[in-house]
């Protein structure tokens, strides 16, 4: 009787460490995604011209996501045959794109928030489901999919009413890069973050 009274004792306490740590990653992955719309809506609110806001929006666009990954990702099978100068190039691009273009599309406030509807464990991912509401009574679903990277959840990939940016990348990226090469896709980058750092 007093063995099963132990190993009761000890599967109980088993659970509640698995259960803790379960709600401590689930509550990491949702500060992440709740910090960058903080960010957002900051940028939004400042007023502030187009430079302004991406120097604001920089180290939390940075630290939200885990852009070398979702550039192996929307590569597809042409990553493992770049060069390192080459990947190295591409995730520098990727990530100024992305900041150029949080930057442009969140410039301007009209009564925007955001909420947080729930977190939900995926194997080795977390989906943060959030809602934007608009200024104008509409919602935009924005779900978060994380994983962890050196020990901290990033964001790979945004579906925005129900369309993965992933996704869509992915399809885009791969067609310039078997049409045209790996260099000319970084190239075409280039010239869309010129276009929309251009914006005010």
């Amino acid at each position: 009787m007093l063995h099963r009274s132990i190993v009761h004792t000890l599967f109980a306490l088993l659970l509640l460490a698995f259960t803790g740590q379960a709600l401590a990653e689930e509550a990491a992955a949702r500060a992440v995604v709740e910090k960058l719309h903080e960010a957002l809506l900051g940028a939004m609110k400042s007023g502030a011209p187009a430079a302004a806001r991406r120097e604001a929006l920089a180290p939390v666009i940075a630290e939200s996501f885990d852009f070398p990954t979702i550039s192996r990702i929307v590569t597809g099978r042409y990553w493992k045959d770049a060069s390192e100068a080459q990947r190295a190039r591409f995730i520098e691009t990727f990530q100024r794109l992305s900041l150029a273009t949080y930057a442009s599309n969140f410039k301007s406030y009209g009564g925007e928030r955001f909420e947080t509807i729930a977190v939900e464990p995926d194997q080795d991912s977390q989906v943060v489901r959030t809602v934007l509401h608009t200024g104008e009574d509409k919602q935009v679903t924005l779900n978060y999919l994380l994983r962890q990277s050196d020990g901290t959840w990033r964001i790979v990939n945004v579906i925005a009413q129900g369309v993965s940016d992933l996704s869509l990348k992915r399809a885009d990226y791969t067609a310039v890069i078997k049409s045209e090469g790996f260099d000319s896709l970084v190239n075409r980058l280039d010239k869309k973050i010129a276009e929309t750092e251009q914006n005010p």
